[in-house]
């Protein structure tokens, strides 16, 4: 069966191929930079200071230095590969692929079995996920970020946009059902995990983001 944008392979075929992708994709989400280095290299986990995610910008925060590098690149190539690995495996169907891949790499990122099911907020992954989907679906997550991180120096605000713009995007470049549903759980997980952020902007208690890192946040 055929449409404009995807065919689904049938029967066994099409649960093998999902399986494979989202397991392989969860557990390469998992492999979380910020956890990582902290835990093992600084021997100081991350979750235990500032708000306790395990992201990118808290451990900016908390640590800063080159090893700040070293957490991007991590964070930054599973998703590649997941996204890539999805596209593959669901050969000319590669779209459903990308996109069924991106959830579970946000899945394992955000709650890590390995971790303790703690993880990070997905901003990083996911912005990657966007460019490895569509450099249009890339300018509307991460024009408006940046505009609202640069303005507002709010990272959280920037990331508020970044997850309900990606499904939003999504519909209007893909108006299938399956990948539109697809967008609105990607995007859907990264709002949630900024639950607590919006409460704190609300109540203008929310920290700005600052070159300067500190060893404490209290966030």
């Amino acid at each position: 069966m055929e449409c404009s944008i995807y065919a689904i392979p049938s029967g066994i075929e099409l649960i093998l191929i999902a399986v494979v992708t989202a397991v392989a994709s969860y557990f390469l989400g998992c492999f979380n930079g910020a956890v990582i280095v902290s835990k093992y290299v600084l021997r100081d986990d991350v979750r235990g200071h500032g708000s306790g995610n395990a992201g990118l910008t808290n451990f900016y925060r908390t640590f800063g230095g080159g090893l700040t590098f070293v957490v991007i690149l991590c964070d930054v190539l599973k998703a590649v590969i997941a996204v890539l690995l999805g596209s593959w495996l669901f050969g000319g169907f590669f779209l459903v692929g990308k996109y069924w891949a991106a959830l579970f790499c946000l899945l394992g990122h955000m709650f890590p079995c390995m971790f303790h099911f703690k993880g990070g907020k997905g901003i990083l992954s996911g912005g990657t996920i966007a460019i490895m989907i569509d450099w249009r679906v890339a300018l509307v997550v991460w024009g408006g970020f940046l505009l609202l991180t640069i303005l507002t120096r709010y990272v959280s605000l920037g990331s508020l946009w970044a997850g309900a713009s990606f499904p939003f995007a999504t519909w209007v470049l893909y108006p299938d059902p399956v990948i539109v549903v697809l967008g609105f759980l990607c995007g859907g997980l990264v709002v949630w995990q900024h639950r607590a952020n919006i409460k704190r902007l609300l109540s203008g208690t929310e920290n700005k983001f600052s070159l300067h890192h500190k060893k404490e946040d209290g966030s």
